[in-house]
C-alpha cells in the first residue's frame, strides 16, 4: 500500500488539467506515440470540441521514480465547472491528495478557491503546480507569491511545469511521491468502499467507479448500497487504464471499478458506501447527499412525430447522465414534451446539445426557470417551477425564491462596471476585498433568476473575458413574484408564459412584444400581441394589417362606389378578425426565448 498515490487534478477552467493528465499519461508510458491524441481522458466529442471536462475520468499509472520504485498513480481528472462541483467534491472523497493547478498568465481565479476550499474540507494534501510557464505572459514568480498571500499554501512547496511542452512534469511526478501521503486502510476488516462515478456500458451495464477505504472485493461477492439498500452479485473488479483492466480483487487503497449487472446509472449515486451482504460495515461513509437540480426548462420536439424519439432519447442519457431529471409535460402550443431539471445552465447547454447531436432531435427549450415556494392561506407550501402551475394571485401569502453567494473575481478597472451589473440583477450585500495589488474579489447575494438567464455571458463582455465567476446557493427570500402572459389576438400563449419580479416585469414583457411583433407575418386583419399580468395590460405591439387595394378597378366614375367597396372591405375584415386565429410560426418562440444578444 505504501507504493500507491491516490491524487486528483483541480483547477479553475481552461488552467490544463486534461493537458497536464495528457503527458503524464505519455510519461508513464501508457500510450505509443501513434495512438496518442489530445484530451486522452476526455471521450464525449462534445468534451473535445468545448475544450471542457464534463465527466470525471480515472487512470491508473505506473511510474518508475527516481527512488528506484516503482508507484501506482491512481489519478482523478475532474471538472473545472461550476455546475459539476458535486462530481468534483466525490471524486476528492476518493483521494488523499491533489494537485491545485494554477495558470502563470492568469493567476488565482474564482473555481481555484472553490476547488481549493472543496479539498480543505476533505482534508487533503495539496501541491500547488503553477501551469503554463512557456507562455510569454507567464509570471511564475508573481504567481507564486500569490499562491502563497492568497491562498495560504506554503511557497516552497510550488511546483513549475508547462503541461504543453512537458518541462518540469516528471519532476511534479516525483514530488507526488515525496509529499503526497500513501492511502490507510485495513484488507481485512469490512468492506467499504466509496462511489464517485459511475457510467453506462450498454453491454455490461453500469461500470461504477469506487475507492476502496477498508477491506477487499473480488469476484462473485455479493454487495449492498448503504443509500437505497439494493443488493447484487460482482461480476468484475479491476482496474482503469486506458482501457478497463480486469483484477482478481480490489484491496483497501485502490481506486479501479466494479460491474455488477446494476441496469441504470441512476441506481449508483456518487457518495454512497457499497459493503458487503454477509460482513455489512458498522456506517456508511460521511458526506453522502442527493445531486440538487437549480434549473428547470421544458423540452419539445421541433417536429411533433420527433415525441416518441425524444422519449427514447432522454432515457438514454438518463442511463449516463444521473443528475438529468424529466418527467412528461404538455403545451398547447407545442404539444407534447417534457419539464427536465439541471444542475445549471452548462448542464442544460450539454444536454441539448448531446440529444441533438447524438439522437439528431430537433429541440425548442423554454424559458429557464427555478423552483419557488409559494405559501398559501391554507397553510399549505408548493414548489413551482413551472409558469403554467402558477397559484391564484389571491390565495398566496408569501412567496419565496433561491439566493446564491456570487464570488467574481476581477481585474481593478472593471469594478464599476460589475457593480452596475450586479445591483441591476437585484444583487444585495456587495463587499469587496484585493486579494492581491490589481485584483478584487468581490461577493454579492443575488438571486438565481437572474443569474440563470445570461449573466455569465454579460459578466465575460463587461469585464472583457477577465472576470471569473463562482457561485453556491445559500437560501430561500421573500420576492415579489408575478406570472408574466403573453396574448396573441387575445389568446394566451402559454409556451411563452414566465415567472418574473414585478420590477423586472414591463421590461420582459416589452422585449417579448417586440420580438413576437418582428417573427409573426402580417395578416389581413390588425392583429395585438400585449403582455398581461392577471388582468393589467403592461404592454402592447401591434402588426398593423395587410390591404388589399379593392377599388384598382374603379377609375372615374362615382366617389360612392369606391366607397361602398371600403365599406363591404372593412365589414369583411371585421368578421375575419372575430374569427381569425393567428398562426405563430416556430422561429418566434425561439426569438422569445433568445437574450439580446
Amino acid at each position: 500500500m505504501k507504493n500507491i498515490r491516490n491524487f486528483s487534478i483541480i483547477a479553475h477552467i481552461d488552467h490544463g488539467k486534461s493537458t497536464l493528465a495528457d503527458r503524464m499519461i505519455q510519461l508513464c508510458n501508457m500510450v505509443t506515440t501513434r495512438e496518442f491524441k489530445d484530451q486522452l481522458l476526455d471521450t464525449m466529442d462534445i468534451e473535445r470540441e468545448r475544450g471542457i471536462t464534463i465527466k470525471s475520468q480515472t487512470i491508473c499509472l505506473p511510474f518508475q521514480a527516481d527512488d528506484g520504485e516503482t508507484y501506482m498513480f491512481n489519478l482523478v481528472d475532474t471538472p473545472g465547472h461550476v455546475d459539476f462541483s458535486y462530481e468534483v467534491s466525490r471524486a476528492l472523497a476518493s483521494c488523499e491528495g491533489a494537485l491545485l493547478l494554477i495558470d502563470a498568465a492568469q493567476g488565482v481565479e474564482a473555481q481555484t478557491l472553490a476547488n481549493l476550499y472543496l479539498a480543505m474540507e476533505n482534508e487533503l494534501e495539496i501541491i500547488p503546480v503553477i501551469n503554463k510557464i512557456d507562455l510569454p505572459a507567464a509570471e511564475p514568480e508573481k504567481v507564486a507569491l500569490q499562491v502563497e498571500e492568497d491562498l495560504g499554501l506554503d511557497a516552497a512547496a510550488v511546483q513549475f511545469c508547462s503541461a504543453k511542452t512537458g518541462e518540469g512534469v516528471k519532476e511534479l511526478l516525483n514530488a507526488v511521491v515525496r509529499l503526497l501521503p500513501p492511502p490507510q486502510g485495513d484488507p481485512r476488516t469490512p468492506l467499504e468502499a466509496l462511489i464517485f462515478d459511475a457510467n453506462y456500458d450498454p453491454y455490461r451495464g453500469t461500470v461504477i467507479s469506487v475507492r476502496i477505504i477498508n477491506g477487499t472485493v473480488k469476484n462473485g461477492d455479493q454487495i449492498l448500497f448503504m443509500s437505497n439498500g439494493a443488493e447484487y452479485r460482482v461480476e468484475e473488479v479491476g482496474i482503469f487504464r486506458l482501457r478497463r483492466e480486469a483484477r482478481q480483487q480490489l484491496a483497501a487503497g485502490e481506486i479501479g471499478y466494479i460491474i455488477a449487472g446494476v441496469k441504470t446509472v441512476s441506481d449508483t449515486r456518487p457518495g454512497d458506501t457499497i459493503t458487503h451482504k454477509e460482513h455489512p460495515c458498522a456506517a456508511p461513509l460521511p458526506g453522502f447527499k442527493e445531486v440538487q437540480q437549480v434549473v428547470f426548462s421544458s423540452l419539445y420536439p421541433i417536429a411533433t412525430d420527433d415525441y416518441e424519439d425524444l422519449t427514447s432519447a432522454l432515457e438514454k442519457l438518463k442511463l449516463n447522465d444521473a443528475a438529468l431529471i424529466f418527467q412528461k409535460d404538455s403545451s398547447a402550443a407545442l404539444g407534447f414534451g417534457f419539464r427536465c431539471g439541471f444542475l445549471g445552465l452548462l448542464h442544460l447547454e450539454v444536454v441539448q446539445e448531446r440529444l441533438e447531436r447524438e439522437f439528431g432531435i430537433s429541440l425548442i427549450l423554454t424559458v429557464p426557470t427555478v423552483k419557488y415556494m409559494f405559501y398559501l392561506q391554507d397553510k399549505t407550501v408548493v414548489e413551482i417551477d413551472n409558469p403554467s402551475y402558477f397559484p391564484d394571485p389571491g390565495t398566496i401569502t408569501r412567496i419565496e425564491e433561491p439566493y446564491i453567494k456570487a464570488t467574481i473575481l476581477i481585474p481593478e478597472r472593471y469594478m464599476g462596471s460589475v457593480m452596475t451589473l450586479c445591483i441591476d440583477r437585484r444583487g444585495e450585500n456587495t463587499k469587496y476585498h484585493y486579494p492581491m495589488p490589481g485584483r478584487i474579489e468581490f461577493t454579492c447575494e443575488l438571486p438565481l433568476a437572474e443569474v440563470i438567464y445570461d449573466f455569465y455571458d454579460k459578466l465575460k463582455s463587461v469585464t472583457q473575458g477577465y472576470g471569473s465567476f463562482d457561485y453556491e446557493l445559500i437560501d430561500y427570500r421573500a420576492s415579489d413574484l408575478v406570472k408574466l402572459d403573453i396574448l396573441v389576438n387575445g389568446e394566451q400563449v402559454d409556451a411563452l408564459s414566465q415567472l418574473t419580479h414585478r420590477a423586472r416585469a414591463r421590461e420582459r414583457g416589452l422585449k417579448a412584444c417586440e420580438r413576437l411583433k418582428e417573427e409573426i407575418p402580417r395578416q389581413m386583419f390588425k392583429i395585438a400581441i400585449q403582455a398581461a399580468i392577471g388582468g393589467n395590460i403592461i404592454a402592447r405591439e401591434n402588426i398593423s394589417a395587410l390591404r388589399k387595394d379593392v377599388t384598382a378597378k374603379c377609375y372615374g366614375g362615382d366617389v360612392s362606389r369606391k366607397r361602398k367597396l371600403l365599406e363591404k372591405q372593412k365589414a369583411g375584415k371585421k368578421r375575419m378578425k372575430t374569427v381569425g386565429n393567428v398562426e405563430i410560426p416556430q422561429r418566434a418562440f425561439l426569438a422569445v426565448l433568445k437574450s439580446d444578444q
